[in-house]
């Protein structure tokens, strides 16, 4: 792969996986009931981001993941200080429901903030079981990558958000659905999810 194609392909899953980041943060602010199950609602996009993950990996290195990571980390810590600042301003009086709009931005802190502790620790630990699995068994089982390492880094991600994100908020009935539901939705969709890896290439940019 040339370098201008291997910019192009790790430049988009880049985009898509903090765009991704982004909606799962704010979509978590609702608690949705789905197959008889409590959730969050964020987990309906948040699993596809350990995919993209997996991508930028194989396309680009264990330490263009790791840094991909931190900056969606940085960019949701702004978005959620923003939407701080945008709730805590004066509303125009003339317009309807702009005291309520800012109650729904409110909590969107504490999600964040749940949402990056979670995702900084398990795709931290998820790139580094990938990266073992790689010097393993190099382009071999490359399905296995993807599963082996959601199996450690999809419960270690859930516990530590639901915990930070609604410990307090919600009855601990209620946060231990949302951590069997995220857990296995998260995988359900990681195992659906792994012939994806095989769309793009191990490569490394080449002049």
């Amino acid at each position: 792969m040339g370098k201008k194609n291997f910019l192009h392909m790790a430049i988009t899953l880049s985009v898509l996986y903090v765009a991704a980041q982004m909606l799962s943060d704010i979509s978590s602010l609702k608690i949705i009931s789905l197959f008889g199950l409590s959730m969050d609602a964020g987990t309906l996009i948040y699993p596809i981001t350990f995919t993209l993950r997996d991508l930028v990996h194989k396309v680009a290195g264990l330490k263009v993941a790791r840094l991909l990571i931190f900056l969606a980390a940085g960019i949701n810590l702004f978005m959620a200080g923003l939407f701080w600042l945008v709730a805590i301003l004066p509303p125009d009086p003339s317009v309807g429901l702009q005291a309520e709009f800012g109650l729904v931005l409110s909590p969107v802190f504490r999600i964040t903030l749940a949402s990056i502790i979670a995702e900084v620790v398990a795709e931290l630990i998820d790139g580094q079981i990938y990266e073992s699995w790689v010097k393993k068994f190099g382009p071999r089982w490359q399905w296995g990558r993807v599963l082996a390492s959601n199996l450690v880094s999809v419960p270690v991600d859930s516990l530590i958000f639901a915990s930070v994100a609604f410990f307090g908020v919600h009855p601990f009935p209620v946060l231990i659905a949302i951590f069997a539901s995220n857990v296995f939705l998260k995988l359900l969709v990681a195992v659906l999810s792994m012939p994806a890896i095989y769309l793009v290439r191990d490569t490394k940019p080449t002049s």
